[in-house]
């Protein structure tokens, strides 16, 4: 019984994936560009205390590039949710090509054609990067067993597409963080669904990646396919969507050809009002040298790194991934061993052997992954933001609680957390204030040299002015600032100085007349 239970299941498997296909085809006959394939119309969605979603209208067509815009909190991910089956909407309605449907999970959602790439990561480490392209919808042999040798195929096959050259039987774990991502995009791809959400596609993924990610959506595009797109990279949109919506506090504020708008329209249809002096960069308060680094080698992907850094300046460094940056700020702060170098401070020899002598010379790191690696995310704010400074509070066996609140609460303050309290958990916030709680902890350090590395990828609009008026007064206070940063119109507009490195070397060092190609110029070099 229990056997013939399981072949019951087997064959509705493998049943549900023949009618999956079969649609898959029949979509690729019938759709035509510019018919609406999605419509959501009154959607409310409520959660305790707060009206997630008020009578929201969207709706994409085939062959279109529809972007959905707005702050943390707009209710984006909301929306996302109930349509990819996560959660129930408490009233509305949802039609695929003018049929009403009722997505009750995500299966639902996955039958009617729906793929979603979300933001965070989904691939599985210890499986193969087959198995995680394929997971879900196995090749089989027959009832039993997968068909690992034309998995392995198709996959290698998908992976030339996208000019990625891994052996499709590589574990996923080995991947780096770019790689994943692309993985996850061609995962997505190869289910051949009609309309594919992909949320924040390009956070992680080089230049050269967003090129090939763009001239796949293109082609997806000239397939009829729809496209959900949603991203906080406003020059992304022009590049290359067709129409975008705009969400504000979970209502509808209105949607916009992209040909037809402007960056200032959208940022104030996001935040409500005109958002003036958006980088608020005053002019250079650069002074004496304060840091130089010479000739620092990590034995990887620290190549012969030289460069200063002047007391209250912005020291842009820009670069493909890859390119070593991050991995030069590691080495200069204790993460990963300098194998040979030398680092003056304030003119001084300095010897850094781990990231408590980092600390206590002035040094610190707000990290690319803050995720993984910059927040405590169980723990709440008044931990996440005093962990750097709390042996001040320890006295004997007894731990200062009110020493450790007023400074939790000064530097929360400072950085505009918003949250119900200091006892929230950083889990709970949003991508936005997980942020500003990391900087805030190394705000309460108090160092001479702030490294900020990728420090407003994945935050909103209001949030990264926040953090640019934040670096700015920073430099007025004369502490010297290091600013990794994948976006170009934030490093042109912040820095003093930009270094731009490829494949572990410094290529240039740019003083005056920043241009997004004299960068990628220096950015592409091979040394």
């Amino acid at each position: 019984m229990i056997i013939g239970g399981f072949c019951k299941k087997i064959r509705r498997f493998l049943k549900t994936i023949k009618i999956r296909r079969m649609a898959m085809h029949d979509t690729e006959n019938r759709q035509v560009k510019g018919t609406l394939v999605l419509e959501m119309k009154n959607i409310c969605k409520s959660f305790p205390g707060v009206k997630a979603l008020d009578n929201i209208n969207f709706d994409v067509r085939s062959g279109e590039v529809h972007a959905l815009l707005g702050e943390n909190g707009a209710g984006k991910s909301t929306l996302i949710k109930i349509l990819g089956g996560i959660y129930p909407a408490d009233s509305g309605s949802i039609f695929i090509e003018g049929k009403e449907v009722h997505i009750a999970d995500a299966h639902s959602a996955f039958l009617h054609g729906i793929s979603i790439i979300h933001q965070e990561l989904m691939i599985l480490p210890e499986l193969t990067i087959a198995e995680n392209i394929f997971l879900g919808k196995q090749i089989m042999k027959n009832r039993f067993f997968i068909d690992s040798r034309t998995m392995n195929k198709e996959t290698e096959k998908m992976l030339g597409d996208f000019d990625l050259h891994f052996s499709p039987t590589m574990k996923a774990k080995k991947l780096s963080i770019a790689n994943q991502q692309m993985i996850e995009i061609i995962r997505a791809i190869s289910f051949g669904a009609r309309i594919i959400v992909m949320d924040e596609p390009t956070s992680s993924i080089s230049e050269k990646e967003v090129a090939v990610l763009f001239e796949t959506i293109r082609t997806l595009v000239s397939k009829n396919i729809a496209i959900i797109y949603i991203s906080h990279r406003m020059n992304e949109l022009s590049k290359i969507t067709d129409r975008i919506t705009v969400l504000r506090d979970g209502q509808y504020i209105g949607t916009v050809d992209t040909k037809d708008t402007t960056n200032t329209e959208l940022i104030s249809m996001m935040v409500g009002r005109k958002l003036t002096n958006y980088y608020t960069k005053d002019a250079s308060h650069a002074r004496d040298v304060i840091l130089k680094v010479s000739h620092l080698n990590d034995g990887e992907l620290v190549r012969d790194v030289t460069f200063d850094l002047h007391r209250g300046e912005v020291l842009g460094f820009a670069g493909l991934i890859g390119a070593g940056r991050s991995e030069t700020m590691k080495c200069l702060f204790g993460l990963t061993e300098k194998r040979s170098g030398e680092i003056e401070l304030e003119g001084k020899p300095l010897y850094i052997c781990n990231v408590k002598d980092a600390v206590k010379f002035g040094f610190g790191l707000v990290p690319e992954n803050r995720k993984t690696e910059g927040i405590f995310p169980v723990k709440d704010i008044l931990f996440n933001t005093t962990i750097e400074v709390l042996d001040s509070f320890i006295h004997g066996i007894f731990v200062d609680a009110e020493k450790e609140t007023e400074t939790a609460e000064k530097y929360s303050t400072k950085m505009k957390v918003k949250a119900t309290s200091l006892k929230q958990a950083v889990s709970k916030l949003s991508g936005g204030n997980q942020q500003k709680v990391v900087i805030a902890r190394w705000l309460a350090v108090n160092p001479k040299i702030l490294i900020l590395d990728e420090p407003t990828r994945g935050i909103d609009v209001n949030a990264k002015a926040e953090i640019y008026f934040i670096i700015n007064e920073l430099v007025k206070n004369g502490m010297s600032i290091i600013l990794i940063s994948s976006e170009l119109p934030e490093l042109i507009n912040m820095s003093d100085r930009i270094v731009v490195m490829s494949n572990g070397f410094v290529t240039g060092i740019l003083d005056t007349d920043f241009t997004q190609e004299k960068i990628m110029k220096l950015a592409v070099q091979d040394m």
